[in-house]
């Protein structure tokens, strides 16, 4: 790989997000395990499922088209998501003693042709949830990630005249023109196109859309020194902002 005074331009070559560097979404998540049900009422759309350990069939979620909850204990849940029948990913929440704050540990192959993404991190409790719920119940907000697997933190851009592609390790990538209009984005299930649009030497704006409809809005700025990119990115679905900075590798 070029050094970064050797590359063609600014955005040329593999980076990775540093994770001691991300700010996570102000907005919290909010769920609820009551009398039997799990709901996760900030997903999108939101989800309600028996909490009983068996499949159960979500609609409107291009990455699984099934999920199972359960109590692991009454500080804990887990769940499994699956997607034409397979497992698609797993998760564990476990809330501490005193009920303040969360760990959360993932594997996640929704989103990946690869080997699945997998991570760990840790929650703040913002409000409680109603009397005798489970203590998963209230809303949450994501603080850090402690880790994830490298596979979900890199990716490799590429500027070939007007174009940019973007490749990652778990299988997605896009060639679009610079100039705002859409072009495919393959290997995400969610994401159906993409558009880039350069707004400077060493900025790119990027929107992803799904079936026409923008999801998400993320701008990349290089800094002076060529060795690392500030990401904002604002998801449109859920309301919420969040930015990471990634080095070059």
């Amino acid at each position: 790989m070029p050094a970064p005074a050797m590359a063609q331009n600014a955005f040329d070559g593999t980076w990775k997000v540093d994770l001691s560097k991300a700010h996570m979404p102000k907005k919290p998540d909010v769920l609820l395990l009551q009398n039997g049900i799990y709901e996760c009422k900030t997903c999108a759309p939101a989800i309600s499922v028996k909490a009983d350990g068996e499949d159960h069939k979500v609609t409107g979620h291009p990455y699984f088209d099934m999920m199972a909850v359960k109590a692991a204990d009454d500080h804990s849940i887990q769940e499994t998501d699956k997607r034409d029948g397979k497992v698609v990913a797993t998760s564990t929440m476990t809330v501490a003693p005193d009920g303040k704050t969360a760990t959360f540990e993932f594997t996640d192959s929704s989103n990946t042709n690869a080997d699945p993404v997998t991570g760990k991190g840790s929650m703040t409790r913002v409000t409680m949830g109603p009397k005798g719920a489970h203590a998963i119940s209230g809303s949450w907000r994501t603080t850090s990630y402690s880790s994830v697997s490298d596979n979900g933190l890199t990716f490799a851009y590429k500027v070939d005249g007007d174009n940019l592609s973007m490749t990652s390790p778990t299988g997605q990538s896009y060639t679009a023109r610079m100039d705002g209009t859409d072009a495919p984005y393959k290997g995400d299930p969610g994401t159906t196109s993409v558009s880039i649009r350069k707004l400077g030497k060493n900025s790119l704006q990027e929107t992803d859309k799904r079936n026409g409809k923008v999801i998400s809005i993320s701008k990349m700025t290089i800094a002076a020194d060529g060795t690392t990119m500030n990401i904002a990115v604002d998801d449109k679905l859920r309301g919420t902002s969040m930015s990471f900075v990634a080095t070059r590798q």
